[in-house]
């Protein structure tokens, strides 16, 4: 009975440890305002937006109830990608640059946005960035 008692305690310990776990990036907020602080797709200003992968691929992007932009799964890689935001207010683009990381869980984590384009004034909120439309 000890034996067998032993088996189940052994084949749990290495049930246990075989888990695998990710985590995926932190998800990446915008908010569009203009240089009076109000914000574009409040006002109805901004209607039209898509954000694309260098590669051509769409992002998905959900609007939350305070009118921000979520861009939904980025940043699961190694490097840098270059993206493009368009819309029938402005155009811009951006590059994130992502690392992986190990831990607990292994995963990826977004280390740098860089922004470009004419017109736009970025600033860094608590937990979104605030794009500036001039």
């Amino acid at each position: 009975m000890k034996k067998l008692f032993f088996f189940f305690i052994i084949i749990f310990l290495f049930a246990a440890c075989g888990e695998d776990c990710y985590n995926a990036p932190q998800p990446i907020a915008f908010k569009f305002v203009n240089t009076n602080d109000e914000n574009l797709i409040t006002n109805g200003t901004l209607t039209n937006y898509s954000v694309k992968e260098e590669n051509q691929k769409t992002i998905q992007l959900t609007k939350t109830d305070e009118n921000l932009l979520i861009l939904e799964n980025v940043g699961a890689y190694n490097g840098t990608k270059n993206y493009t935001f368009t819309s029938n207010v402005r155009n811009f683009t951006f590059t994130i640059q992502s690392s992986e990381f190990k831990g607990g869980c292994d995963g990826y984590q977004i280390n740098k946005l860089t922004f470009t384009g004419v017109g736009i004034d970025v600033k860094d909120e608590n937990g979104y960035y605030k794009i500036i439309f001039q």
